[in-house]
């Protein structure tokens, strides 16, 4: 902490590029959430919360939210528990294409979000798959298990490999070794990936759009849709939902101890004492 304030203080021209960014990301977000809440008319502008009452009485967007929900929650589910799996399995394995394995999964957080969802499109076209709510599921685990993997693999490499030797020594079982001493030290990383993989399905857009059944609008989509008609105080009433959703949970993890043991780690902090605690 002392030598962050010996540092010294950034020069005047940085602190304007930096306003000038923060201005650019978040000022069109307060417009937004501001004209959310007025109504204009020939004479005057007022405030009021007609658009979000009219938000929640429409039934078509609260179909497409308790399915983004649906989707959200269950794809992440099935995400962190596969990646979560597959950071393990990789941890055990030291073959040589362990590292070919770690490489693809990482190519696939910066593939052109377009072509995997053109390539998932025609997957479910070949497989003769009718596109529907579960297909979007699938979709969605499918990009997500790489940002879990990736999270718990975190995790795992900042893990001293003498625990495990430890738990051994006084006859634990492999069963026992990864229940009661690897899976609460990865606590934290599972967390995450779950927090993350959540945010991720539920404001998906693209590949959401190319794999959608009839019927079966998430929120994004919905609001895509609507948009094309012009952009009304109604539609920023929605925007600011699910921004504040978003939000909601960003904050939440944030606040949580997971949260904090993770940004310890992630900083090289390795948290010795945590790992004495948690065994």
């Amino acid at each position: 902490m002392n030598k962050e304030r010996a540092r010294p203080s950034a020069p005047v021209l940085a602190k304007v590029v930096l306003g000038f960014v923060l201005a650019a990301l978040y000022v069109p977000i307060v417009v937004m959430l501001i004209s959310a809440f007025l109504e204009k008319n020939a004479e005057e502008v007022h405030f009021t919360v007609r658009w979000f009452m009219e938000v929640i009485q429409d039934a078509a967007l609260m179909q497409a939210l308790m399915n983004s929900l649906l989707i959200g929650l269950a794809s992440s589910c099935v995400a962190t528990v596969l990646g979560t799996l597959g950071a393990l399995g990789l941890r055990r394995n030291q073959k040589s294409w362990r590292h070919s394995v770690e490489g693809l999964s990482v190519v696939s957080l910066i593939f052109p979000e377009i072509v995997f969802a053109l390539s998932l499109l025609s997957w479910f076209f070949i497989l003769q798959f009718e596109l529907s709510r579960t297909k979007v599921i699938l979709a969605h685990v499918s990009f997500s298990i790489s940002y879990v993997m990736m999270t718990v693999n975190a995790r795992l490499a900042n893990l001293d490999a003498s625990l495990e030797d430890a738990a051994r020594d006084l006859g634990a079982s492999t069963w026992q070794i990864q229940q009661q001493v690897l899976l609460p030290l990865l606590k934290p990383a599972i967390l995450g990936g779950f927090v993350l993989s959540f945010l991720l399905s539920f404001d998906d857009f693209l590949i959401t759009y190319f794999v959608n059944g009839v019927g079966q609008d998430t929120l994004p989509v919905k609001l895509y849709t609507a948009m094309k008609m012009g952009v009304s105080p109604k539609l920023n009433a929605l925007s600011s939902i699910m921004f504040l959703m978003t939000l909601s949970v960003l904050i939440f993890f944030f606040r949580s101890a997971s949260f904090r043991v993770l940004f310890e780690e992630s900083r090289g902090k390795n948290g010795s004492n945590t790992e004495e605690k948690n065994l």
